[in-house]
């Protein structure tokens, strides 16, 4: 049932509790990067590696997550699972005492977000009509992203009201995730078609999918290798003088260019078709990692970060829906699954690349090589990827 134009109650709920689940973690992830160098004294290279790491973890159970799905025929036990755990181990961070306890408490929240994320977007797909998955996904990124402006602005309130104490904010993080798992357990509800149950459980190959899709695999994890974390942008706000207080107000402007362009992105590929979307939405990344390594002050930062949210408006929803488009629904979760896998095999370099670039040469070379690789990743995508005259299947 349809709550409105291409919007299921299933994707309604599912949009919720992508709100709640970051609201609970965006109060701590802008904090994290300057929490762990400057609190804890870490390095920006163990921040790169920390992040990577995390990251890569999360993308590789994803892989995993939606095998399994696909072979029980399941989604909605798998999920609550995996925001259960990210729930329970995220609001941790206020109580660590060293480095590589942060690096723990990040792996168990990535662990949960592994096995949640690709039965979730299986789920999605499976509860709304072929010609609205971009308006679908488009809706749950948006959901997610106002999440993103509501934590942190919640982070910006509580750092005033108990004087910068970061501990506090990371633990009051607690009462949003619970809220989460109350959501998710009383109105997800499993979507089941005769049409996914099949025989054999799917194996951990590509050899079902299209060329096309095997293609389009290869040039995200191109792309992905100058992709690297957010929180080298929150470091290098820092260094063009952003204060410390508006760090989290930096993070609601990008998010909420995420909230306005996510939905409009997705029901245009709809209409449109996804490779013109994500070419540009790739090509935006390219010039504004340039602007991030040119950048000499906070004005230049609050531009960036602005035209930073185009980039997802234009690529998260609308890959999403490509990944739909040109695989069967019987091995929906599992594409998902080796798209995020994808990602994650490059994350854990693409991190590391830029903190030894910006210790070993300077900022400039570190966000050049993420301009350079998303510019060859469009190119290669334009003229060896078919994605149909729309959203078809290629």
């Amino acid at each position: 049932m349809k709550i409105f134009k291409g919007i299921t109650k299933n994707v309604a709920a599912l949009g919720i509790v992508s709100f709640l689940t970051d609201l609970s973690s965006e109060m701590i992830y802008p904090l994290l990067p300057v929490f762990l160098t400057s609190v804890m004294g870490a390095s920006v290279a163990f921040l790169g590696l920390v992040e990577g790491i995390a990251e890569s973890t999360a993308s590789i159970l994803k892989l995993f997550s939606g095998w399994l799905s696909d072979k029980l025929n399941k989604r909605k036990a798998i999920v609550v699972f995996g925001y259960t755990l990210s729930s329970v181990s995220r609001p941790l961070i206020a109580i660590v005492s060293a480095p590589f306890q942060v690096l723990l408490v990040r792996f168990a929240d990535r662990v949960g977000k592994g096995l949640r994320t690709s039965p979730r977007d299986a789920l999605i797909a499976d509860s709304s009509d072929k010609k609205d998955y971009g308006r679908a996904f488009g809706f749950q990124r948006a959901l997610d992203h106002l999440g993103a402006v509501a934590g942190p602005l919640a982070a910006f309130a509580l750092l005033s009201c108990y004087s910068g104490n970061l501990r506090t904010v990371f633990a009051l993080s607690v009462i949003p995730a619970i809220i989460t798992i109350v959501v998710l357990v009383l109105f997800v509800r499993e979507k089941k078609k005769s049409t996914n149950i099949i025989k054999q459980p799917p194996a951990l190959t590509l050899k079902p999918y299209s060329r096309n899709f095997k293609l389009y695999m290869l040039i995200v994890i191109l792309f992905t290798l100058g992709n690297s974390s957010d929180a080298f942008l929150i470091l290098r706000a820092r260094d063009c003088g952003v204060p410390l207080s508006l760090i989290p107000l930096i993070w609601v402007a990008l998010h909420i260019v995420k909230v306005l362009s996510s939905l409009p992105g997705g029901a245009l590929s709809d209409r449109k078709g996804r490779k013109p979307l994500i070419i540009t939405g790739w090509l935006i990344y390219g010039i504004v990692y340039l602007g991030f390594g040119l950048a000499a002050k906070g004005w230049h930062i609050w531009v960036l970060f602005a035209v930073y949210g185009l980039y997802y408006g234009l690529t998260e929803s609308v890959e999403k829906a490509l990944i739909a488009d040109l695989v069967p629904s019987a091995l929906r979760a599992t594409a998902f699954g080796v798209y995020h896998f994808a990602v994650g095999i490059a994350a854990l370099p693409a991190s590391w690349i830029m903190g030894v670039l910006w210790q070993k040469f300077g900022v400039f070379y570190a966000f050049s090589f993420g301009a350079v690789m998303s510019c060859l990743a469009a190119l290669l995508f334009l003229f060896f990827v078919n994605t149909g005259a729309k959203n078809n299947s290629a």
